[in-house]
């Protein structure tokens, strides 16, 4: 969702990737793109959903005991998109230091993570179904635009710390955090707005009659960033391709191995799993995961995964799904607000032709509503987001386009 892309420079896959241009298409950042692409498709998944389904909300982390499985299991694959993508943001703001001084990597993530603060403040906080677009509203969504922002201004101070350190301090952030889980502020307390925006998901007042929801506490996001940029050098320019692979495919394997022997112990990292009535609920009790914030059971498959996907994308670069994917990656900000406001313009439509069909709300009955509806919309979003990635990559002497 951030605008940063693998080469750092506004980088477009899929126009290095024609044959005029066979060399740079077999590079680390053909992969890098398209596993951002594909994230992006599974926020859709998930961000039609909460479309339709908006009289069926699931809980944080999911009730194993009475959410429907498919509802579940949908619910389940829009978790890798947030830890995936700001992993990728704290990596290619790494590769962007390749061709510039830190000093202008740490200026361009503070204005970039400033500017991202704004677009969930303005634009995107209007852009949710049940929103309408008086200003300010009465409640302000801090969501995950909102997250990275703040990620990217701790970032832009945290890369003058020595590699080693970052590393050090981004697996102490990822990895300890669940200790604080147990620190609970109200609004009486000293320090309460500052503890909801880094730790706790909760509700701030800001007077006037206005309230922030902090639904994306930042503290863990932080870590996560913080990680992506340090591994980095991992992808430098001459860097070894099978070393690469090598150490992502460990990395990647270590991470999943690790949640499921913390995960069984159930003795640290999230709420405890059980034995339900069945096996399938049994199993969506052990992968029944805090998202808010993230837990470090959260974080560790979900940023496996995408570690191995990196690796996986890195290796089949010839893939001709490839392009299409980081055509979607190249330029993630346009996807994200023309999906959310086309996303907005049905649910409105149809809440005008149908009504309030599921209490206050338009929704609908069966989950494969859901998933028709994303597949309808993957080509009329993907065409005026391939267009605007290689207009972007054209017109690069336009400098307010590295925003979107």
């Amino acid at each position: 969702m951030t605008t940063i892309t693998a080469q750092g420079q506004d980088f477009v896959s899929p126009p290095a990737a024609t044959p005029a241009n066979p060399a740079v298409a077999r590079t680390r950042l053909l992969a890098i793109d398209a596993l951002r692409g594909l994230v992006m498709l599974f926020m859709l998944v998930d961000h039609v959903r909460e479309t339709f389904f908006l009289h069926l909300q699931v809980s944080d982390p999911v009730d194993a005991n009475t959410t429907d499985p498919g509802l579940f299991f949908t619910r389940l694959l829009s978790t890798f998109c947030a830890p995936t993508f700001v992993a990728l943001t704290g990596l290619s703001a790494w590769l962007y230091g390749q061709s510039h001084t830190k000093k202008e990597v740490s200026e361009f993530l503070l204005k970039r993570g400033l500017f991202l603060i704004f677009l969930e403040l303005t634009v995107i906080c209007l852009a949710w179904p049940t929103q309408t677009f008086e200003f300010p509203p009465a409640r302000f969504w801090l969501q995950v635009i909102w997250a990275i922002g703040i990620s990217m201004v701790a970032l832009s101070a945290l890369i003058h710390l020595p590699r080693k350190a970052q590393f050090a301090l981004g697996l102490a952030i990822v990895c300890l955090h669940n200790l604080l889980d147990g620190i609970v502020l109200t609004p009486q307390d000293s320090g309460y707005a500052i503890w909801a925006v880094l730790h706790q998901r909760t509700v701030i007042d800001l007077g006037l009659g206005l309230t922030a929801k902090t639904t994306y506490p930042v503290l863990p996001w932080i870590g996560v960033i913080l990680l992506g940029y340090a591994a980095g050098p991992w992808f430098g320019k001459g860097s070894d391709p099978a070393l690469r692979l090598k150490r992502l495919v460990t990395l990647g394997i270590g991470m999943i191995v690790a949640f499921f022997v913390i995960r069984y112990a159930n003795v640290y990292g999230d709420k405890p799993w059980f034995v339900a009535e069945s096996q399938l609920r049994t199993v969506m009790s052990f992968l029944a995961l805090t998202k808010y914030p993230p837990s470090l059971l959260f974080l560790l498959p979900t940023v496996g995964t995408g570690v191995l996907l990196l690796a996986l994308f890195e290796k089949h670069q010839d893939s001709p799904a490839l392009p299409h994917l980081a055509y979607l990656g190249g330029a993630p900000m346009f996807f994200y607000i023309l999906h959310l406001y086309t996303l907005k313009a049905i649910y409105h439509v149809a809440l005008a032709i149908y009504g309030p069909v599921k209490g206050t709300v338009f929704g609908v009955d069966n989950l494969s509503t859901v998933w028709i509806w994303v597949f309808l919309l993957i080509v009329p979003l993907y065409l005026p987001t391939r267009w605007f990635a290689g207009f972007k990559q054209r017109r690069k002497d336009i400098w307010w386009l590295k925003y979107l």
